[in-house]
């Protein structure tokens, strides 16, 4: 169980250099326990908040939604990444920022449409 909802604890989106930073919006969290239940499986997050000096060191963009708690980069594990992609895109045609990753998803809770595709 966790501290924040059914499946999350805050520690999973706490920015990795150990800051402090893990000021997680709520709609992200609640997005992403309804992708676990979509895809009845377990979700890592492997980047969640960040600092500006973390997400500058991971190659961040200077306006990435990390820094404001609103995004998080996720595996699922009987899921690919492009089916995780795939299902927010179909699941938010016109919102929320999508990137498709070799080995993750990006997603956030922007209110505008941003798609691309990553490494």
């Amino acid at each position: 169980m966790g501290d924040i909802s059914a499946n999350f604890n805050r520690s999973e989106f706490a920015c990795h250099c150990g800051c402090g930073f893990d000021d997680v919006s709520m709609d992200l969290v609640y997005l992403l326990e309804e992708t676990k239940t979509h895809f009845n499986s377990p979700i890592h997050i492997t980047s969640g908040c960040r600092c500006e000096k973390q997400n500058n060191k991971v190659g961040g963009k200077q306006n990435s939604k990390h820094l404001a708690g609103e995004a998080a980069d996720i595996q699922i594990a009987n899921a690919t990444p492009a089916a995780v992609a795939t299902y927010f895109e179909l699941r938010f045609p016109n919102s929320h920022g999508i990137g498709r990753y070799t080995t993750w998803t990006h997603i956030d809770v922007r209110d505008q449409k941003a798609r691309w595709n990553g490494p």
